[in-house]
């Protein structure tokens, strides 16, 4: 079980970089941000679909989800210094509570 969470991290990981990345290709006109784009959607899908062989896919995406919405965020508010108003701050702790409540109480897990 624990090697499922495992994938499911390095697929979010994954999906984080190429999305930071696909920010830069500026339309797919620039040659390495556009390969890193690819390859890490590649590389993120290929990870979730060995997740989705032992947790349930809803679970699953909530995780993937909400876990990349706090990561991108993070990183536009550190790289690209967008800013964050409260209302974002609230969302943010928001997704961030639904993610850990899932993992903390739901049965959604036992199979």
């Amino acid at each position: 079980m624990y090697s499922n969470y495992a994938y499911l991290l390095v697929a979010i990981v994954f999906e984080v970089l190429a999305t930071t990345a696909l920010k830069e290709t500026h339309g797919f006109t620039r040659p390495l941000p556009s390969l890193l784009t690819i390859l890490g959607y590649g590389l993120a899908f290929y990870f979730l679909s060995l997740t989705l062989r032992a947790i349930p896919v809803g679970l699953v995406y909530a995780i993937w989800s909400g876990a990349g919405i706090i990561f991108i965020t993070a990183i536009g508010w550190l790289w690209f210094r967008q800013s964050l108003d409260m209302p974002a701050l609230v969302g943010m702790g928001f997704i961030l509570a639904g993610v850990a409540i899932i993992n903390l109480f739901s049965r959604t897990l036992v199979h």
